[in-house]
């Protein structure tokens, strides 16, 4: 399976939210690469850099923020499980959020990888 077929799998309106993360989530690591890991879509540059999955009543966002304050206090509202973040599918998705978490993610990574920012 790859993403397309993934998002293939939910109804049109769930299927345009997740093509507008995976365009928002491309914007911030254009280079990252496409996977399916724990059978959600995810994207990968110097380690995962997000998962996003759909599901009944929401979208969740994997794995959980850390090291950024502001970042974390703006994605309060949707923290779920574990520090999971789970966006309501009835209300507006925060895109501008998901491309914040991905550049933090993306630098998260280089310096764990020991490169350059």
């Amino acid at each position: 399976m790859n993403i397309d077929e993934y998002i293939a799998g939910f109804p049109s309106d769930v299927q345009s939210v997740l093509e507008k993360i995976r365009a928002a989530i491309h914007r911030a690591a254009p280079q990252a690469e496409e996977i399916i890991s724990y059978r959600m879509p995810a994207f990968r540059q110097n380690g995962i850099l997000i998962y996003f999955a759909a599901f009944r009543s929401h979208i969740g966002v994997f794995p959980p923020v850390r090291g950024n304050a502001a970042l974390e206090k703006a994605l309060a509202p949707f923290a779920g499980p574990k520090g999971n973040l789970q966006f309501p599918l009835d209300q507006r998705i925060p895109y501008g959020l998901i491309t914040r978490i991905v550049k933090l993610r993306l630098k998260q990574n280089r310096a764990k990888a020991g490169l350059r920012a």
